[in-house]
């Protein structure tokens, strides 16, 4: 992959373009051959500590994007008055909000990041909302700062498949779960069932700006197969595993707000676009609308399908 001279690749996004596609039904797969995981953490760290700012610019985007997904995951968690919630890899903190209403005053919500700045701009929504029963942490998913079956209900939303090692992270949260704690999660399906990230991750590959998805590897796509993900959770010790696909819609309101949208939020895309010349740029530009022109309304607005799995379980 190019990136601008000196920097290195970057930990792909959520809801990035660019990413791997990893099927299969065991419970673990095989990290890609020269796949260093510790080299990878920290240039996911370090990626997510510079997205945090395009995250907090497209906070309603990505809550528009995800709120489906939210409901569900609160409807299958379903966190009572007085419980402890932990909401993992939560960048703009929505879902952890959500349950700290439901939770109430007798209870408390721990919205968590690995990211410093994804965790202030998590406060900084709870400060708008006026939210006093939620601490603000961060924590990696891998190991969990947190004492043995101290919350009965964690979240986590596009997380687990950009962790390096996903089933050490479901192993942790199922070790900070009560006994009969619950554990709501969302991954995204396979990139074929998301145009909205496949045709612009198309783009970059036919010009040579990334490479081919590697099998393996962390990625926004990396757990898009319902069996591996219902194998990684009883590999963690969960039971009562429930595993669906949920349709989504990204809409945008013209294509211009989608250019500027990935721009934001994929720190991959980003790179590989902007360290191109002008000229190369518009063409990427083009390309792309042509490629989304079958999602474009008459009025320039637009409506891309996805699909992301959901899964709920007990400790």
């Amino acid at each position: 992959m190019r990136t601008p001279s000196g920097a290195r690749p970057r930990a792909a996004s959520p809801v990035s373009p660019v990413g791997a596609n990893v099927s299969g039904a065991s419970g673990r797969k095989e990290a890609a051959v020269g796949f260093d995981a510790n080299e990878y953490r920290e240039a996911s760290l370090a990626g997510w500590e510079e997205a945090a700012a395009g995250w907090r610019r497209q906070r309603e985007a990505i809550d528009a994007l995800g709120m489906p997904v939210a409901r569900w995951m609160l409807d299958a968690a379903a966190p009572a008055a007085g419980e402890r919630v932990l909401e993992l890899a939560a960048g703009n903190g929505e879902i952890g909000l959500m349950a700290a209403r439901m939770v109430g005053e007798a209870g408390s919500v721990i919205v968590s990041d690995q990211a410093e700045a994804m965790v202030a701009a998590a406060r900084e929504r709870g400060a708008e909302l006026g939210v006093e029963n939620v601490e603000f942490r961060v924590l990696g998913g891998e190991w969990i700062d947190l004492p043995l079956a101290s919350v009965q209900v964690v979240l986590c939303r596009w997380g687990y498949m950009l962790m390096a090692d996903p089933a050490a992270a479901l192993a942790e949260t199922r070790r900070v779960l009560a006994p009969g704690g619950r554990l709501a999660l969302a991954v995204w399906d396979g990139i074929q069932e998301n145009p909205w990230a496949a045709l612009p991750g198309a783009v970059l590959l036919e010009r040579g700006l990334v490479e081919p998805p590697n099998p393996g590897v962390p990625g926004p796509f990396a757990l898009g197969d319902a069996e591996r993900v219902r194998g990684l959770l009883a590999g963690a010790g969960f039971a009562e595993i429930d595993v669906q696909a949920l349709e989504v819609t990204r809409r945008q309101g013209s294509f211009e707000e989608f250019w500027q949208s990935t721009l934001d939020i994929s720190r991959g895309f980003h790179d590989a676009v902007m360290s191109q010349r002008e000229s190369e740029i518009e063409e990427i530009r083009q390309a792309l609308a042509a490629r989304l022109e079958p999602f474009t309304s008459s009025d320039g607005g637009l409506e891309i399908p996805g699909r992301t799995l959901v899964a709920s379980a007990s400790a």
